[in-house]
Parts: C-alpha cells; sequence; structure tokens
C-alpha cells in the first residue's frame, strides 16, 4: 500500500478530521454490539497520546437524508467515552456553524464526535459543497473507515481532495495489508470459503479467485443455484433462475482453471426456516419436493473441514447455513472452527463480512482467533473482486 500513513503525520495541535465506522446496533438507546468501536479505538488513542485535536465522524444506519432521532450517534459518543475513559464531546450536526466552532474550541487531546453523516443526504450523493465543509473541521485527514471505502461519499472520496494530508488511520491500514499479502502473495494451498444466500452478491469475486486461489468451497443459500446449473433437483431451495447460466459458466472456468469449486456432498433440508419443523440429512445433493435446504450437510462438513486444515491461506465470507437457527447452524460452526484451528497452528485465515463476523461471536470466537477479522462487509467484497475502492484512491500517494 503506496498511501500515506497515520504515523507518518505530524499531527500535536492540529485538527484532525477522522472518517470512523460507527455503524453500529442500538439497543433501548445503548449500544448492543461496540466491536466496529474498539476497532476504530487504536487510531483514536494514538492521536489523542500524540496530542491532536480529534474530530470523528461516522455514519449510522439509514436515516435516508432526514434527522431520525433513532439514529442520532449520541448513544455512540456516551460508549467511546465508556471506551476511552475520557469526555467525548458531541454536537447535533455535522456541518455549520455548531461543528466548526466545536471543532476550533478543542485543545490538545480532545476528541469531538460529530451527529450522524446520513442526516444530509449529500454525503451519500457525494455532494462536493458538503464535503468542502466537512474539510473546514480539520487541518488533517484520516480514513479509518475501511467498511465504508467502497462508497465514494462525501466523507470518504470527496473530503480528501481537499487536504495535502489524507492519510490512512491504523485500522485502515491493517485492513489493505492483510487482504493485500493474502491476494498477492498467499502461503498455499490458498482456500477460498464463500457462503451466504445469494450468488449474484459473489460472483465477480468468484472470477477474480479463481487465478489466485487453489479451491473455493461454497455453502449456503447460493450453491442451489450452483446445484441447477448441474441439473441436481433442489426442492424448493433458493433460487437465483436468472443467475443459473452465470453459475454454469463459473464452473466452466473453474475446470479451465484447475481450481477446485467444491459444492456440499449433502445438506440438511427442512419444511421450516425458523427451526419449527424437524429437520433431516439428504443422502447426496438431491433436496426432495417440499424441501429446501438450511445448511451443508455432515459429509461436506467433513470434506471442507480437511481442506481447511490442509490450507495455509483461507478466506472467509458468509456463513453455510440460517446460522442463526441453532438446528442449521451446525455447518457454519464447524467451518468457523476449522478456521480458527488453521490459523492457532500458523495458517493465514482471514474472515469478513457482517453474517460471517456475528457467526464467529455466536460462538464465543474473539478476533485473536484469527490473523484478521476485517471490518468491511461490501468492501471486503469489493477487496476481493479486484476493484479499487474510492475512499483509499482518494488518500495521498506516499513521497
Amino acid at each position: 500500500m503506496n498511501k500515506l500513513t497515520l504515523r507518518e503525520l505530524e499531527v500535536a495541535g492540529r485538527r484532525v478530521l477522522v472518517r470512523v465506522d460507527f455503524n453500529v446496533p442500538l439497543k433501548d438507546g445503548k449500544v448492543s454490539d461496540d466491536s466496529r468501536i474498539e476497532a476504530a479505538l487504536p487510531t483514536i488513542r494514538h492521536l489523542i497520546d500524540a496530542g491532536a485535536r480529534v474530530v470523528l465522524m461516522s455514519h449510522l444506519g439509514r436515516p435516508k437524508g432526514a434527522v431520525k432521532p433513532e439514529y442520532s450517534l449520541e448513544p455512540v459518543a456516551r460508549r467511546v467515552a465508556q471506551l476511552l475513559g475520557r469526555e467525548i464531546r458531541f454536537v447535533d450536526d455535522c456541518v455549520g456553524e455548531g461543528p466548526l466552532k466545536a471543532s476550533e474550541r478543542l485543545e490538545d487531546g480532545d476528541v469531538l464526535l460529530l451527529e450522524n453523516l446520513r442526516f444530509h443526504s449529500e454525503e451519500e450523493e457525494g455532494e462536493p459543497q458538503f464535503a468542502k465543509q466537512l474539510a473546514e473541521l480539520g487541518d488533517i485527514y484520516v480514513n479509518d473507515a475501511f467498511g465504508t471505502a467502497h462508497r465514494a461519499h462525501a466523507s470518504t472520496a470527496g473530503v480528501a481532495g481537499h487536504f495535502t494530508q489524507a492519510a490512512a488511520g491504523l485500522l485502515m491500514e491493517r485492513e489493505l495489508e492483510h487482504l493485500s499479502r493474502a491476494l498477492l502473495d498467499p502461503p498455499r494451498p490458498f482456500v477460498a470459503i464463500l457462503g451466504g444466500a445469494k450468488i449474484s452478491g459473489k460472483i465477480d469475486v468468484i472470477d477474480s479467485l479463481l487465478d489466485k486461489v487453489d479451491a473455493i468451497l461454497i455453502g449456503g443459500g447460493m450453491a442451489y443455484t450452483f446445484y441447477r446449473a448441474q441439473d441436481i433437483p433442489i426442492g424448493d431451495s433458493l433460487l437465483e433462475a436468472d443467475r443459473v447460466n452465470v453459475a454454469r459458466a463459473a464452473l466452466d472456468r473453474a475446470d479451465e482453471a484447475k481450481v477446485e469449486l467444491l459444492l456440499p456432498l449433502d445438506s440438511v433440508v427442512s419444511r421450516a426456516a425458523d427451526g419449527s419443523l424437524p429437520a433431516t440429512t439428504t443422502p447426496d445433493r438431491e433436496i426432495p419436493e417440499g424441501h429446501f435446504g438450511v445448511d451443508i450437510g455432515p459429509r461436506t462438513v467433513e470434506r471442507f473441514v480437511q481442506r481447511i486444515a490442509a490450507a495455509e491461506t483461507i478466506v472467509w465470507n458468509g456463513p453455510l447455513g440460517i446460522f442463526e437457527v441453532e438446528a442449521f447452524a451446525e455447518g457454519t460452526s464447524a467451518v468457523a472452527r476449522a478456521v480458527a484451528a488453521a490459523h492457532g497452528r500458523g495458517a493465514t485465515a482471514i474472515v469478513g463480512g457482517g453474517d460471517s463476523v456475528a457467526a464467529i461471536s455466536r460462538l464465543g470466537l474473539g478476533h485473536d482467533a484469527f490473523t484478521h477479522v476485517s471490518t468491511g462487509g461490501g468492501a471486503f467484497l469489493e477487496f476481493l473482486e479486484g476493484k479499487e475502492l474510492p475512499g483509499v484512491v482518494a488518500l495521498t500517494e506516499r513521497a
């Protein structure tokens, strides 16, 4: 990564405008999962210790350009203050006279959090004047929000152009280094695990990975579109009928590239997605009429775990079944444990995507059980696809 980084900046006594990803779940007016806040703390602490005057900005939810109290970042400010053990100032807007004066009143080591960027429609539109107003709040810009780096929004791509120093924060730097290393120079064998409901969000990832990996393990609802491409009965399983030809082409490309593209050998099936009806395991790939696949079966689990155990680089995105339902979570859980075990023996193990991260949390596996747990969902996938991320491109090139 040839981008300017936070550690190369002289920040003492200067206002540093930091784009963070505090898009966290709230319940009863409190943060219910602070993992994204925790991920940003190293950058914030670094700036505080260096005597910077820190101005944090983030979005929360999808208020669609309207001020909606349920999407206010004020509860987040309280949680950040608790985690840092210090006062966090909060202002009820992100542009205008109030935020500008608040930023100018900061002293060395102070931290200010702005109100939700998406209370203004101009944020997602990347409106230049809005980006300019944001830029007035800082002397230096730092982007530490990898999760939004794939969006050309005002607070990511737009604002960076107003600074002579626009740098990657510690989290952004770590994300880019781990993912770049895995894709550019991976220890082999290199195994990718792709799950989730739909093939439509993953087909470009598969195409990109075919010339990089040794095997791709596929599970989740997307597997059944691949089944249909091979004329395997899928019962009432999830199907993207308009993607069958795409799946068939991907299978052909995998053959040409001599990459193993492994689909489930068996499935756990049911008539109820909520686990209220009994589940059974198919003896083979065929799904009976009236049933739909809800998880990979035990033979598939064994096969996938064997491939993971032999791998030296693993990238995992997406659950292998309806993991939120305990009865259908075994496939995802087994894969998570296998990936963690691979990391334990020294393999590079990278996990990305909201559902995958939620799955490891449900198992009680900490982020230290893996080489890297990405904070990005869409950004993680687009990076795997080989796309340029606007929020990264906009950062200052290192001299």
